[in-house]
Order: structure tokens, then sequence, then C-alpha cells
């Protein structure tokens, strides 16, 4: 399921940010980005995310920033030599032209080229174990929150594709029974056909004892229970709001349904009834692809 989460935290020299994104995977598949040298803390982290997360390939990013330099780190200096030669050219300006007036500060500060920025090189952050779990926690919180609507989405959309394959399971239980009864008048009409004109007569108790046989090889009943079955199963384990390996479960029900679905089309032997059990594997199908996004 995927999901996305972030926190900041403010350092004594810097600011932290942790970025949680997680996408659809049958395990749980941890990426790390941190600054160099925190990799000794990747097993705490990822203790801490396995508390909150079961499956999905998750990067973690981890970020610190120093601090902007200000006071005495971002120095500002001042050209003195070059200001007073300006102060100098001024006043021979000044009595060269009979303009009156001193120069002052104001007019001095226009002067860009006199002052220079120096920004001392600013050092690595010192980046402690403590802080980067509590914002891991607070991105974590978000990933989840985000994954659990996606869940709730999910669940409706499965639970759509259950009701699609109960009416699918219906109208193939209330065909079952007559396609027999389809194919002993069809057996009847074709032994009739080929006595026409001869003193033979039909043998019921032949016809029987094959519509019989045909029934027995051609039963499906136990398979429709089963198939009821699982989707029950289904219907609980998506109700239980449970956690625990549900998607594993979801998966395993989905494999003896379509178990079922393939044993009843091999058994079909009728237009109706293979149309049915496509649907059936259609929605399936679906419903297979739509566990790939559940935990």
């Amino acid at each position: 399921m995927t999901g996305y989460g972030t926190a900041e935290r403010d350092l004594p020299d810097g600011r932290l940010a942790v970025d949680v994104r997680t996408v659809n995977h049958r395990y749980l598949n941890v990426q790390f980005r941190t600054p160099p040298g925190f990799e000794r803390h990747h097993p705490a982290l990822e203790a801490v995310l396995r508390e909150f997360l079961a499956r999905g390939s998750v990067t973690v990013s981890v970020k610190a920033e120093p601090a902007e330099l200000s006071g005495p780190e971002a120095a500002v200096a001042v050209d003195v030599e070059r200001a007073r030669g300006y102060v100098h050219a001024l006043r021979e300006l000044g009595e060269a032209t009979g303009v009156s007036g001193e120069p002052d500060l104001a007019l001095l500060s226009g002067f860009r080229e006199l002052f220079r920025v120096e920004e001392r090189p600013r050092g690595p952050v010192e980046l402690e174990l403590e802080p980067v779990v509590e914002a891991l926690r607070q991105a974590l919180g978000q990933v989840v929150a985000m994954r659990e609507e996606e869940g709730e989405r999910l669940a409706r959309d499965l639970s759509g594709r259950l009701d699609a394959m109960e009416s699918a399971l219906q109208a193939i239980d209330l065909r079952a029974p007559e396609r027999l009864v389809e194919e002993r008048d069809r057996l009847v009409r074709s032994i009739e056909e080929l006595l026409e004109g001869t003193s033979a007569t039909v043998d019921e108790e032949r016809i029987a004892r094959e519509v019989a046989h045909m029934a027995d090889r051609w039963d499906i009943h136990e398979e429709i229970v089963r198939f009821r079955s699982h989707l029950e199963m289904f219907r609980d384990a998506l109700a239980s709001g449970s956690a625990d390996g549900v998607g594993k479960r979801f998966g395993f029900i989905a494999q003896e349904i379509l178990r079922e679905a393939n044993t009843m089309g091999s058994k079909a032997n009728d237009r109706e009834i293979t149309a049915r059990v496509v649907e059936l594997k259609e929605e399936i199908e679906r419903l297979r692809e739509q566990l790939e996004n559940v935990e």
C-alpha cells in the first residue's frame, strides 16, 4: 500500500527532516538515505519502522541542514583603506567643483565594493539518534493514516468483487440441475429417433443409469459449497479489521477460490455455466490484483 509522511525537528546547530514513502511489495523492504556516518543507526530505525509496517517497499530519507549563519558566523568585512580613498576623493571633488558638504556614512554605504560578507565554512550537523527516532515515528504515523484511508477504499472494492462472484455463483447453482434434465431429455429424443420405425422401446432404466453417471461426472455441488465457504471466510477477514497478516490470508483464500472455479469449469459441459465460470475467474483475477495493495 502506498503512503507518505514527513516530520521536522529543530536541532541545536541545524534542522532535521525525515521523509517516509511506501509503495506495494509482498514483503517489507526498507531503504535508508541518511547522512554519512549514520549507517550504524539503521538497525534501530528499522526496528521502529517494523512497529508500524509489516509489508511494503519503504524509503526513509533523513536530512540534516545546518542552521543559517548569523552574527559572527556571517561577519561583514569593510575595505577601510578603499573607504578612506573614497572620502579623500569626494573631498577633492567638492573643493574642485565648489560643492560644499562632507561625505557621510549614508553616502559611503552606497558603494557596495566597500563591503564583503565573509561566511565561515559551516561544519556538519551533529546528528543524534533520538530526534531522528521521534521524527520517524511522527512520519510513520502519517503513513499509517494514509494507508488506512486507502485500505477503506480497497475494502469497498474487494467487497464489490465478492458480491459479483456470489451473483455468478448463484446463477451456476441454479443452472447446474437444469443441464442434467436437458441432457436426459436430449438422450431420450436421440434414442427415440434411432428407434423410430422399429419395434424396440426406450430403456428407461438404461437412460436413468446414464443420467446418474453424467450427474456424478458433472456434479459441482461440493465445489459450489466450498466456493461459498471461501467467500464467507474472505468477508469475515475483511470485516475483522485485523492487521495481523491479513494480506497473506486473503492471498491464500483467493488461491482456493480460483481452484474451485477451475474445477467447476472443467466439469461444466454447459455453455451458460462456462460463461459464468469465466466471469468468476475474471473477478478473481481483479481481486488478486487488488490484494497486491493489501498489507
